[in-house]
């Protein structure tokens, strides 16, 4: 019964030894892994306390930031990420409403009258400069019967 008591204690003291005995990845361990990581994407940077990963920086899109924080998550000692990164606000370009050839052919109907500008704002042709009432009504009737569409005649009649 002794021999149990004691053969139980030992296996017991082993088990508890190597358990304690387990090697800790330190922070700088963890810090050049999660480093390498990271370097996919310039925009961001982390930094590891603790076993802790904190992210920073900026990201194209929300999947690049997720799919980071997943692969930084995965690394053997890492307890948690804390995610201090953004998503970049995606790039709107804006279309003119006016149709180039359109515009164009505006602007070469207006091309005796040098003061006169052919320009879209806010999405409509628009007309400035200064012209005499005579240049206006021609200006007018050249425009119109192009079939334009909207236009703006912001000019100044003197």
């Amino acid at each position: 019964m002794k021999k149990t008591i004691a053969m139980a204690a030992l296996a017991l003291a082993v088990s508890f030894g190597s358990i304690s005995c387990k090697k800790k990845v330190s922070d700088a361990d963890l810090q050049t892994q999660a480093t390498t990581i990271v370097t996919s994407n310039p925009n961001a940077s982390v930094e590891v306390k603790d076993g802790q990963a904190h992210l920073s920086g900026t990201f194209a899109d929300q999947a690049s930031k997720d799919q980071m924080i997943a692969s930084l998550k995965a690394i053997p000692g890492i307890k948690d990420v804390h995610d201090m990164s953004t998503v970049e606000a995606p790039v709107v370009e804006t279309v003119s409403a006016v149709d180039p050839a359109v515009q164009q052919s505006v602007a070469d109907a207006v091309k005796d009258f040098p003061s006169v500008k052919v320009e879209v704002v806010n999405g409509e042709l628009t007309l400035t400069g200064n012209v005499s009432p005579e240049q206006a009504r021609k200006i007018k009737m050249s425009v119109d019967a192009l079939k334009a569409g909207k236009v703006n005649y912001n000019y100044t009649v003197k």
